[in-house]
């Protein structure tokens, strides 16, 4: 039996949970249906989730239909959860979009869509809620057609929508998919052409081959809570998806090398009693037993490697038992420090790219015996979530890199319930950085030369570095002129200290080098050169000069005719830089590029200028020097 790592994406409301519980029920893995209403769905099991009704945490389940086993990643629907989205997209071998009859595409579809064409990730669309008034289907599928991709076509009708009497049928697969398959199959497109017609057979092939490779996408209509058209949907699932590629941990890649253990990767942490944690692992190939002892590794954003390493004290196999073979998911537990995005052999090889959050917020305990516990809870949850950026700031307040409020809302509500902790949260900012603007040197001598009260010698060269690079540390010196402690007291205080640059924002993208050391035994210690080291840093610095960068992000605003004029303007007045317009009589498209400090009062401010028409969509785009 082969498995199929398949995720259900969607804006919010659009049904996610509810087909979740639908698939496993009406394939015997729960007996009874859970409601978001009611608060008892499988997959959304945190109190929080209960309680909000959303999806915040990235949640597993199995069933098995076809001979196919299929593990169901339910991911979050809200926009301030997209990394969580982003981290379950690397482990899938497939998706199904997901979109309400009712509602129709979304902003966040859009998002979505887009990241699922952007990694060819094979996806199927299924239109949900078909039984419920104002369903659409016609109109709808123009509207998809329009604003997520011409390139699908719906295998299965639909009658009586919009009514609780609403039927699912099949269509034709030469009806239903020849003319949009043309469009991206070659051979479909000549056979239509010259002749003779392609027959079913060879339009079933090139369906499944061009879902295989991202660029077609089978449509179906369908009801999660009346169960309509989902049978069709798993039947799709298993003839189009294309079961992950599952090497053998001991065959040579590609470029020659080889793996001599297992490859995964950490897409999920979900926090246990006692502190334990639980970490859902995507494993690509190898094998992985219980009492196995692992090595995870975690490239920092200087560049530097880490490792934990520990024994699995308990592995549960989705759907099955045994051990975690190439292709299947599990959850381990016993080893401590496990984080999101944590590589279970080589780091180069697939590796993730998040989108990092850019919103800034403070964290305070309103009650002062609560401060301590409060940070170490914090650090707690940021440990898991590397994103995060939980960092020390003064007057006993932590800072935090959020996406946005609703993000913020439930880790109140987390730190509420799981900690016992009443958290106040300052409003958030837009985080900048500052990144050198040249080159700087400083240094100072031991005391002897009465120019500092440390034991110590130390010199440093900032420069800047590639963009992306975040900070990397360097030697000019001897790497044995320094003892060990030293050298890493030097290193270890060069990137703390560079959290804070001269305009108060992290410095990233620099390059630090030692150019001068000395010490005096047994005289100095490690604290003579993390006392020393900041001061001569900060003059470095100083002298190299950083600029400031604020992020931007890339938009799209659709809007109708008669709105052109007022949201362009208003787009100008928030420092907007417009790439293109285009558009007819039915809609415009304005694209381009914003501060991310204004996207959200652009996002506010579009409906009232279009009667609530405006679509607004935006992305993280990089940054640019701030104005």
């Amino acid at each position: 039996m082969h498995t199929l790592n398949i995720g259900i994406l969607a804006h919010v409301d659009a049904g996610k949970t509810s087909l979740t519980e639908r698939l496993l029920f009406d394939h015997g893995a729960i007996d009874r249906l859970g409601s978001v209403d009611a608060g008892d769905t499988r997959t959304d099991d945190g109190a929080i989730e209960r309680q909000r009704g959303i999806t915040v945490r990235s949640a597993v389940a199995a069933f098995t239909a076809h001979g196919t086993q299929i593990n169901l990643i339910d991911t979050p629907g809200h926009s301030d959860f997209i990394a969580e989205v982003e981290r379950a997209l690397e482990v899938l071998d497939g998706a199904v979009l997901l979109l309400s009859a009712v509602e129709g595409v979304q902003a966040q579809t859009r998002v979505l869509m887009r990241t699922l064409r952007r990694l060819a990730l094979p996806t199927l669309v299924f239109v949900n809620k078909i039984d419920r008034p104002g369903a659409r289907a016609g109109e709808l599928l123009a509207d998809i057609r329009r604003r997520l991709t011409p390139h699908l076509a719906p295998l299965t009708g639909v009658t009586g929508i919009g009514t609780p009497e609403a039927r699912v049928h099949r269509r034709a697969l030469v009806a239903a998919a020849a003319e949009a398959l043309a469009e991206v199959d070659p051979g479909i497109l000549a056979a239509l052409v010259d002749g003779p017609p392609p027959d079913r057979a060879a339009l079933r092939a090139a369906l499944a081959a061009r879902t295989a490779d991202g660029s077609f996408h089978p449509l179906y209509f369908g009801s999660a809570l009346g169960g309509q058209g989902v049978a069709e949907l798993v039947e799709g699932i298993v003839r189009n998806v294309p079961a992950g590629i599952v090497r053998n941990a001991s065959a040579p890649e590609p470029s020659g090398r080889r793996h001599p253990g297992p490859r995964g990767t950490v897409f999920a942490v979900r926090p246990g009693p006692g502190g334990r944690r639980t970490a859902c692992l995507r494993l690509y190939d190898g094998e992985v037993t219980e009492r196995q002892r692992l090595t995870f590794l975690w490239r920092e954003a200087d560049g530097r490697t880490t490792e934990v390493t520990g024994r699995v004290a308990r592995l549960e196999v989705m759907g099955r038992p045994g051990p975690l073979t190439g292709g299947n998911i599990a959850e381990l537990s016993g080893i401590p420090g496990l984080r999101v995005g944590d590589r279970l052999g080589e780091l180069t090889d697939r590796a993730p790219q998040f989108t990092p959050p850019t919103l800034q917020t403070l964290v305070r305990a309103r009650r002062p015996e609560q401060a301590a516990p409060l940070r170490s809870a914090l650090l707690a949850l940021a440990d898991q979530d590397p994103l995060m950026h939980a960092r020390p700031a003064a007057a006993g307040a932590t800072s935090l890199l959020l996406y946005g409020e609703v993000q913020r809302e439930v880790l109140a509500a987390t730190l509420a319930q799981d900690f016992g902790i009443d958290a106040e949260f300052e409003p958030g900012r837009v985080r900048l950085l500052e990144r050198p603007a040249g080159t700087g040197e400083a240094f100072e001598e031991m005391p002897w030369l009465d120019r500092t009260r440390y034991w110590a010698t130390v010199g440093l060269r900032v420069e800047p570095g590639p963009v992306g690079s975040g900070g990397v540390f360097a030697y000019e010196t001897e790497l044995g002129a320094l003892p060990r402690a030293f050298h890493q007291a030097i290193e270890e205080t060069v990137h703390a200290t560079m959290l804070s640059g001269p305009h108060g924002w992290e410095v990233t993208d620099y390059r630090v080098t030692l150019t001068r050391s000395g010490f005096s035994s047994p005289v100095s210690t490690a604290a003579d050169f993390r006392g020393l080291t900041p001061l001569v840093l900060r003059r470095a610095l100083e002298r190299a000069g950083t600029r400031v960068y604020e992020p931007y992000h890339s938009f799209e605003a659709e809007v109708p005719p008669d709105a052109l004029a007022p949201v362009t303007s208003l787009l100008a007045s928030l420092g907007a830089e417009v790439r293109e317009t285009t558009g007819g009589t039915a809609s415009w498209v304005i694209a381009g590029e914003l501060p991310a400090r204004q996207v959200r009062r652009a996002g506010l401010r579009l409906p009232g200028l279009t009667r609530g028409e405006g679509v607004w969509w935006s992305r993280p785009s990089g940054d640019r020097p701030a104005r």
